[in-house]
């Protein structure tokens, strides 16, 4: 049990003790003896003590939904701080690996216009078509938003 539902539970005990004294105070005194006044006194006070553990405990339901929240938020806050740091190992891969891509099809593509006049004269046919649109992806980010784009290589 946490240490505010401990102190929610202890003012609801007095609370209930309270109201259990005062039901007896009223059950015992009748109207007309000397004593009345003073168990009236204190019937009084009982009633005080019990309106002021009443607000006591309001604040500390309160309190105690307040830390709630914020743990919860916490707790959500940290799991996208783990899957942002995640990410960003995976996005750091996803360009390493789109910087070597690039390269490659850079290499073909210099093998490709090396060549290709003569596989015209061999098979009467292009070598390789389409390097207008080859494109790999990229990661960036502005610090919130994540982008994915494709950069033409």
């Amino acid at each position: 049990m946490q240490p505010n539902q401990a102190e929610i539970e202890a003012i609801r005990a007095q609370i209930a003790a309270l109201q259990q004294e005062c039901a007896s105070l009223s059950a015992e005194s009748p109207e007309s003896t000397p004593q009345a006044q003073t168990t009236n006194d204190d019937l009084a006070q009982l009633l005080e003590s019990l309106a002021a553990l009443t607000a006591q405990l309001r604040q500390k339901r309160a309190e105690f939904t307040a830390l709630q929240v914020r743990s919860q938020y916490q707790s959500i806050e940290q799991h996208v701080e783990e899957g942002r740091t995640q990410a960003k190992v995976h996005a750091d891969r996803i360009n390493e690996l789109a910087g070597e891509l690039a390269e490659e099809i850079r290499a073909l593509k210099a093998i490709a216009d090396r060549i290709s006049p003569s596989y015209w004269q061999v098979y009467y046919k292009p070598f390789i078509t389409g390097f207008q649109t080859i494109s790999v992806p990229h990661v960036r980010s502005d610090g919130d938003v994540w982008t994915i784009v494709n950069r033409v290589v």
